[in-house]
Parts: structure tokens; sequence; C-alpha cells
């Protein structure tokens, strides 16, 4: 089996070749011990089996964050046969900045310049075979969308991962000062560490750039110690000579290269022309009318999302419920099956049923519509209006888009957080999706305190919910180790999205949900109807009626509806309206007990399915620490409102 990486910047359409070529032959994880998604699928080619794999998008291969740090240690450690390093012909030159990375660390290399047909469009042209001669590696010309060059990069990539295809990637020298010093670096590095799985010039070259990861790899050696100090010698020494630190030396040097290198091969033909694709991004990058362009649209998505949810979701629950649940029950009535495995089949029938109507008819107009916009080129600049303000909640602005998706279904909510680049804010929105109210929650919130309350008091809980996850963001983010990242974002030109496209990509998220959290939410639910059969959740009612009492003051019927919202969030209205024998609720709570059992409600624990999608994504320590947090705000949040409206009745 050969074993091909796909490496590149953000938006430059790696995963799109990557979908090309798999389709859903793909399986969606974590690499190991991280939190970074990785995606391999594999692909026949005359007799061979092409195990390819899609490496994080990253800019460079230093230490900044650590996308860049899984690729450049899968890439030197794993050894790939070849990488296919897929560059935006349309922005050239800075996405060449990555290939010269690639050179340097010793990659067996094939260069895929995607968006020929743009480039063409702007009067770009590049001499491919000039650039293949420069850069001593195949290039290929490619439009990813359409499909065309996808197929022959891969046959150059096997050609070269067989030995059919000979490379002699370009030697890169610096100017003299500095490359007499990463030489003498080199020397002494491939005499002290002649084991290292990196080149040894490529360890020279980063200690220079006081790479913090290297350096700590270099000092876990037994003569890692004489490298780091003649390391630190070199780089004052360079530093004194060029008046800037040796990283930004480095920098400029490998940025000359890249400018002869772009001189010797690209022309512009054609001015550039103000095409509708600048208009519509001015429009929507504008300090005034970009966030009104971005409240329609996140307007639009959430109705979309809600709407579709809505419609098939109410479609398929009688479906269901007749066919699968009714039809169960009666086989099962039938066949005189025991009371526990009764419970156990009910149970995991009903978590199918709450998947397939509660999440999935959500699921899929949210990445229809997300992979839709992120094609068409308009979450980079939802971000970029969004950044400054969830700066302060330790996150940039493509946080935004979870938090908002959150008040349509948490379960894609938390599975979107993955677009986040670093694990620090994934995790910092770990914490902030389950607090978002959901459609579910919206259910309780409206059918207790708007309808007996008054929709003001619904809007003040909402106001009061985006002031506490406010609150959450600024304390999480002072509390976890490590910095904010800043925005490095490419800014793509509008491109009208292709179908097979955005489909493909939500085909492949859709799958992923099945495939894993759906088997979750199945084994919650039977545990839950387990227990409830069982009597057990009789006797956690007469257990925890006592606090529940003295906490909130709220009376027993509202025990069972807590325990199954957990299972089900609009459950809890349901299971209230069974337990105290009416629909109207004023004859069971005061209007005090109404808004503290919906602020529980609203935060004390995220619902089943919420928490499969945070065990997928976060680990179980993780997610046990989100929910303990969510017990905790509830349960501050619910007795500080008790006492107040005890003080203050409504």
């Amino acid at each position: 089996m050969l074993r091909i990486a796909l490496a590149g910047n953000a938006n430059v359409g790696k995963s799109t070749f990557f979908n090309q070529l798999t389709g859903l032959a793909q399986h969606v994880g974590n690499w190991p011990g991280k939190t970074v998604e990785k995606a391999e699928g594999t692909v026949r080619l005359d007799g061979y089996t092409v195990k390819l794999l899609d490496l994080p998008g990253t800019y460079s291969l230093s230490a900044y964050s650590e996308e860049e740090l899984v690729a450049r240690e899968y890439i030197a450690v794993e050894r790939p046969d070849v990488v296919i390093d897929i560059v935006d012909a349309t922005a050239f030159e800075r996405n060449l900045y990555l290939t010269i990375h690639l050179i340097e660390l010793g990659a067996p290399l094939v260069v895929a310049l995607n968006f020929m047909d743009e480039a063409a469009k702007k009067g770009i042209e590049i001499d491919v075979k000039k650039l293949s001669k420069l850069l001593g590696v195949p290039v290929v010309p490619m439009v990813a969308a359409s499909g065309k060059g996808v197929k022959e990069a891969l046959v150059e990539a096997v050609k070269v991962a067989t030995g059919e295809v000979k490379v002699k990637p370009l030697k890169i020298e610096y100017g003299k000062e500095v490359e007499d010093l990463v030489k003498r670096l080199e020397h002494e590095v491939s005499e002290k560490l002649p084991k290292s799985p990196y080149p040894a010039r490529w360890i020279a070259l980063k200690l220079l750039e006081k790479d913090e990861e290297v350096q700590r790899s270099v000092a876990k050696e037994s003569q890692g110690e004489a490298i780091l100090t003649l390391a630190s010698l070199l780089a004052e020494e360079l530093e004194r000579l060029h008046g800037e630190s040796s990283s930004v030396v480095i920098a400029a040097e490998r940025y000359s290269l890249i400018g002869r290198i772009t001189k010797e091969v690209q022309t512009i033909k054609a001015q550039p022309i103000i095409t509708f694709s600048d208009k519509l991004d001015v429009l929507t990058s504008h300090r005034v009318y970009g966030y009104l362009v971005l409240i329609g649209v996140l307007a639009g998505v959430l109705t979309l999302v809600l709407t579709v949810g809505n419609y098939l979701g109410s479609l398929l629950e009688p479906i269901l419920n007749l066919y699968l649940i009714t039809g169960l029950e009666a086989l099962m009535v039938e066949a005189a099956v025991l009371s526990p495995v009764k419970s156990i089949v009910l149970g995991l029938a009903n978590g199918f049923t709450a998947g397939l109507v509660l999440v999935i008819p959500y699921i899929v107009p949210f990445y229809i519509a997300l992979y839709l916009l992120e094609d068409a080129g308009y979450l980079p600049r939802a971000a970029f209006l969004m950044d400054s303000l969830m700066h302060k909640l330790g996150v940039h602005g493509k946080g935004f888009i979870p938090l908002i998706l959150g008040y349509g279904c948490n379960v894609p909510a938390c599975i979107s957080c993955k677009i986040m680049e670093t694990e620090r804010e994934r995790f910092i929105l770990g914490f902030l999706v389950p607090l978002i109210p959901c459609a579910a929650r919206t259910i309780v919130i409206l059918t207790l305190v708007g309808k007996y309350i008054g929709i003001h008091i619904a809007l003040l809980l909402y106001l009061f919910n985006l002031a506490l996850v406010f609150a959450v963001g600024r304390m999480v983010n002072r509390l976890l180790p490590g910095e904010p990242v800043g925005l490095i974002m490419e800014v793509p030109p509008y491109r009208a999205p292709k179908p097979k496209v955005f489909l493909a990509k939500a085909a492949v998220r859709i799958k992923e949900f099945i495939l894993i959290a759906l088997p979750l939410l199945m084994v919650g639910s039977a545990v839950v109807e387990l227990l409830a059969t069982s009597g057990w959740l009789t006797v956690a009612e007469q257990l925890l009626h006592p606090p529940i009492k003295a906490l909130f003051n709220l009376p027993k019927e509202t025990i069972i509806p807590l325990v199954f919202g957990v299972l089900r969030k609009e459950l809890a209205v349901a299971m209230l309206a069974e337990a105290a024998g009416t629909m109207n609720f004023i004859e069971v709570l005061t209007l005090k007990q109404m808004v503290v059992f919906t602020l529980l409600t609203m935060l004390y624990v995220p619902c089943v399915a919420t928490i499969a999608a945070l065990l997928h994504g976060y680990g179980a320590r993780r997610t046990a620490l989100i929910v303990a947090t969510n017990l905790a705000l509830g349960t501050t949040v619910g007795v500080a409102a008790n006492l107040l409206l005890t003080v203050k009745p409504l």
C-alpha cells in the first residue's frame, strides 16, 4: 500500500481534492492524543492501493499551532511515500512558503497547482514546466472542484512513490552569512544526533529560528545541551549581523527565494479589474453593512435549519413511532419478552428515533448550509467581522459560528467546534456551546415563562443567558493555560459553490455522526429506560425531592421531568404534564417556580445527544468537566433565582 499525504494552506481546495478521490470511502477521527482532525481514505489506481491522508491546513511547518506540529511530525517521522502540496495558483507567491518548508523537511513532493481557471481569469499565467524544473519536483495544473487534473496529480504522485519518476528537489541555500552559520550547526547536529528522524539541516534551521518544540526535543538528547549552546551563540551572531531576530532573518531569506522563483515563472498578463466578487467582498467586509449581511445570513441559516428540521422531524416521528416503537412493543408483548430486555430494546429504539427525529433533520440542512457558505467563501469574512468581540472570550472570530448554531441544536454546534484551529479554542467553545438554549430548550422557555408570565420575561432569560455565556467564556479564558491565537486566515475570493463538492463534504459529516454519535445516543436512552422500568427513577424521585425542594423550592412533580430532560430537553415539558396530570401548569407551579424550573432546564446538564457529541470531540475527562460545570452553574443560578424571587416576587 502506498501512503500519500495532502498538505496545503487553508482554503486551497485540499479537502475538495481529497473528497474527489475518496468520496464517502473515508474515515474521520483525531490524531492520537490530539484534538486535531485526521481524515483518511483509500483509493485504487492502476493496481496500487493508495492510502490518502489529509493533513491539517497550515501556512508553514513552524511550531505556532498544533496543526503545524502534527503535519511536520507526520511527514518527518511517519515518512509518507509522497506529499502532494496543494498550491493556490491565484495566491501563488504566498502559498510557496509552505512548499519551501516541505522541501527543507525532505518530503518527497508533488505540487498540484489548484484554481488554474481562476488564475487565468485574473490574467495570471504560471509556467508549469519551468516551475517543475526550478523546484525539482513534478508540478500538475489542476481545477479540483471540477475534477480536472485531480487524477493526473495522483498518478504523478504514484510514479514518484514507485520510483518511476525521479525527483531532485531544489537545494535551498541562503545568503553567505546565514548559510555559513547553518552549515556549522548542521555539522554539529549530524554528528551528535545521527539517529534523528528530522534532517540535520532542518534541525539547524529550526534551532536558529528558536523553534521551542525543536529546542525541547534536542534538550532530551544526551548531547543536546552542547547543540543548544552552539545554536544560541550562532543565533546571537546572526542577530548581531542583521539587527533583526534570527527567525525574521531566515524568513526574509525564504521570501527572497520565493520572490525570485515567482519572478521566473509567473506572468501577469492583464490589469486587475473590479469583479462582482470584489464588490461582494467590499460589502460583506464593511464595518456597517457587513454586520447587517452577517445578521441576515445567520438568521437565514437558523431559519433554514429550524424549518427543515421541524418539517422532517414531524414527518419522521409518527412513522417511526407507529412502525418502530409500537411495532416493537407489540412484538415483545406477543413473545412475552422479559421486562429488562424489553426496556433495553425500547430504550435503543427510542434513542434511534430521537436521533432520526431530533438530530439528523437538523444536522443535514446545517451541514449543507455550512459547507455551501464555506465553499462560496463567506465564512472567513464572518469570522473577520466577529473577531474583536470573540477575542474577549479567548477565541477568534470563527468561534461565533458554533455559538449561533447552538440556538438551533447543540449537537451540530459541538461538532462544528472542530473548525477552530487550536485545542485551547475548541475546549473554550466546548464550555460555551452547551449553555446556549437550543430549540428544544426554547420550547420549555416559551411553554412556561412565555405563556404564563410574559414574553418580555422570556426575552430577559435569553439576555441573562448571553451575559452568562460571556462571563463563563472570560473565566475559562483566564483559567486555561496558553494565550488566544490571532486570526490568521486565508480570505479567498467569492466562488460559485458546486453542489457536488459541498454536498459531498456534508455527506461525510452526516455519516460521521450516524456512525459515532447515534450509537452513543441509543445506549444512553437504553440506560435511562432501564432505570425507569426498574423503579430506580422513582427511587431517585424520593431521594432527590428533599434537596430539590431545599435548594430550589420545586414540587416533587418536577423531579422526573428534570431527569428525563437529560434524555431530551423538550421531554421536560411532556413529563411535567404527565407527572402533574394536567397541561395547565399554573395548577402545580407558581410563577417563581416556573422561572426557576426553566433556568434549571436551560443550564443544569446537556442532553444525551449533546453529551455524545462532546464525548466524540473532547473525550471522557473533558466531557465530565464540561457537564460538571453545567451542573454547578445550573445549581447556582437556580438557587440564586429562588432566593431573589422570594425577596422580590414577580
